[in-house]
């Protein structure tokens, strides 16, 4: 038993070593550029899928094996690491560093909660929809990492009362007073705070919890023992509580380009690829994705309410004048949460004024069905990109005062102080550098694949799926990646199928499009397992949850995701990108095009 605990300590190193030496007899006894690609593209893909590696330190190693098989230059495959996508997301994470440290994010989900009530149906909907909508701006991590410890809050404020609610009644029946079940105020808020630091949440701190929740050790739950429900119904409320932050901070950025880096990758792979398509901008994406998050935002809603709150939804519809005792603490909370925020500030005004400025200009840039403000300049078309307005704005952060400037003394030394939105320290803790260096090794890769030609080999050798319906062909490769997903990155899994769908797509006559984008957004899909992404991760490490709740959960949203995309693309999605008809802009195909059924 020791010896295979050893080998399984050892396990990545053996991956590291034995991986390209498995994989060397390829390039060796097939002497061609496909054959030295499609070596580096494997060696590639399994240490991003075991993570034998670092992430980012596997995406360098294009930029070391093209350069020695003779398949890219080096300068060459230095400039793909450096796209346009770089540059949106420099713009994007300088929002969303300002918002997290004026704590605009938290005065949005509470507000948005406060609107929908305090039964536990229509609070689990308020979390759902608040979590949802600033996951589609902010990282889905920051978002569940944010919105979680309120959850917590919540929770525990509803055991409480409960239990004040029993203890009065015990007082009521046998005439003594039971002071172990009083309810404390104040040792239950040190209790809530204490349990917050101890999951490792500091509020004010910007993108602190970001860094952290990558790492695995934060997937390691709380003994249930610790944990204490006075009924099995209260233990299920805190399960789908838990469970709706984290499915619905990856639902939601399923609705914007930005909201994901999934999102990203295509957007940056697909114009590349295809330059002469301008038909992916964040107009057309939220017009195509917005109706399909909403159908699963509701449904997995629906869901989580019949797993453990019961399928008696017409509880929510009464019009009670007395609330419970629950539905009164859960108030109490979220109010007293609220009222702690204070009057909105300066600075939050502002961040909210840049970010509505920033959501306009990308929705406006090319709306498609009139001109956009790109039409402005007709000498520079397609020069303008969804980058250009997010750095526009972006650079703002960094020269807008927090404060208005001031004398400041020191000693017998005056200064003027002034400080802007954010710093550059703030910001550098907050950019995400792993997933630019993932994303710049997966262009490098595509570009690779282009350049030996094993894109078109591949493409060749595919031609055979042809003659399935296209539903067929989205629907398996869809479940593919939803599989892959659970167990590797998102941004991992996206980047290797990517290079590989595109030429099967062209080779049988299909719109990409029609192809990529169910791929793209069932790569998000990624429910089933605590480490299949960070906000699974985050809400797994408060205890109330265990790994076979969230596969049993997950695997209803999986379906349900599934489901949606494919109505959604099929529906309006094809009318929308014309996706019957194999575009002028894709490379010529070799057979009929075969789009329908």
């Amino acid at each position: 038993m020791g010896f295979f605990t050893k080998l399984w300590t050892f396990r990545k190193i053996f991956i590291l070593v034995l991986t390209p030496l498995l994989l060397l007899p390829l390039p060796l006894l097939i002497d061609t550029k496909e054959a030295q690609c499609a070596y580096t593209l494997f060696v590639v893909a399994v240490y991003w899928l075991t993570e034998a590696i670092p992430l980012a330190v596997t995406a360098l190693i294009p930029a070391l094996m093209f350069p020695l098989f003779g398949i890219m230059k080096s300068k060459t495959v230095a400039s793909a690491y450096f796209k346009d996508f770089h540059l949106l997301l420099i713009g994007v994470v300088c929002l969303a560093t300002s918002i997290e440290k004026w704590n605009l994010h938290k005065r949005i989900a509470l507000r948005m909660v406060m609107l929908v009530g305090v039964n536990p149906g229509w609070l689990m909907m308020g979390f759902m929809i608040s979590s949802a909508f600033l996951s589609m701006w902010l990282s889905n991590t920051s978002t569940a990492a944010m919105v979680m410890p309120i959850v917590e809050a919540v929770i525990q404020q509803i055991l409480n009362a409960e239990a004040e609610v029993n203890a009065i009644q015990m007082k009521n029946m046998d005439g003594t007073s039971n002071l172990g079940l009083q309810l404390d105020e104040d040792e239950v808020k040190h209790e809530n705070n204490t349990e917050a630091e101890s999951n490792g949440v500091e509020h004010n701190t910007v993108c602190k919890i970001e860094l952290e929740d990558t790492s695995p050790q934060r997937s390691v739950p709380k003994p249930e023992m610790e944990r204490k429900y006075l009924s099995k119904k209260d233990h299920m409320m805190c399960k789908g509580m838990s469970l709706c932050i984290a499915y619905s901070c990856t639902i939601g950025g399923l609705s914007t380009i930005t909201g994901t880096s999934t999102n990203l990758i295509f957007a940056e792979h697909f114009n590349n690829r295809y330059p002469d398509c301008h038909c992916i901008n964040f107009g057309t994406w939220f017009v195509l994705t917005f109706p399909i998050t909403i159908i699963i935002l509701i449904l997995s809603w629906v869901w989580l309410h019949w797993l453990y709150l019961g399928f008696d939804f017409s509880r929510m519809f009464r019009c009670a004048k007395d609330k419970s005792e629950k539905e009164k603490a859960s108030a109490k909370i979220i109010n007293n949460e609220y009222k702690q925020l204070g009057s909105i500030s300066n600075q939050e005004l502002v961040t909210l004024v840049i970010f509505i400025l920033m959501a306009l200009l990308w929705f406006t840039r090319d709306p498609g069905f009139v001109p956009g403000w790109s039409s402005l300049f007709p000498q520079y078309k397609g020069y303008a990109t969804d980058s250009t307005a997010a750095l526009i704005l972006g650079l703002l952060f960094f020269i807008i005062p927090a404060n208005m400037p001031n004398n400041s003394s020191c000693g017998k030394k005056s200064y003027l102080s002034y400080t802007t939105l954010i710093t550059w320290k703030e910001f550098q803790s907050c950019m995400p550098w792993e997933i630019a260096l993932l994303v710049g090794g997966g262009f490098a890769l595509a570009q690779g694949t282009e350049d030996s030609g094993l894109s078109a080999w591949v493409g060749s050798k595919l031609t055979p799926l042809g003659s399935l319906p296209i539903w067929v062909t989205i629907a398996v490769s869809s479940l593919i990646v939803t599989s892959v997903t659970e167990v590797a990155s998102n941004p991992a899994t996206i980047t290797i199928f990517l290079p590989i769908l595109s030429p099967l797509a062209e080779a049988i006559g299909v719109n990409p499009l029609y192809i990529l984008i169910p791929t793209t957004l069932c790569t998000s899909f990624a429910f089933l397992l605590p480490v299949a992404n960070p906000p699974n991760a985050i809400v797994f490490t408060y205890g109330h949850l265990q790994v076979i709740d969230m596969v049993k959960a997950g695997l209803g949203v999986n379906i349900i995701g599934v489901l949606a995309v494919m109505l959604g693309v099929r529906v309006w999605g094809v009318p929308l990108f014309d996706l019957e008809t194999y575009p002028s802009w894709a490379p010529p195909h070799f057979i009929a095009n075969i789009t329908g059924p």
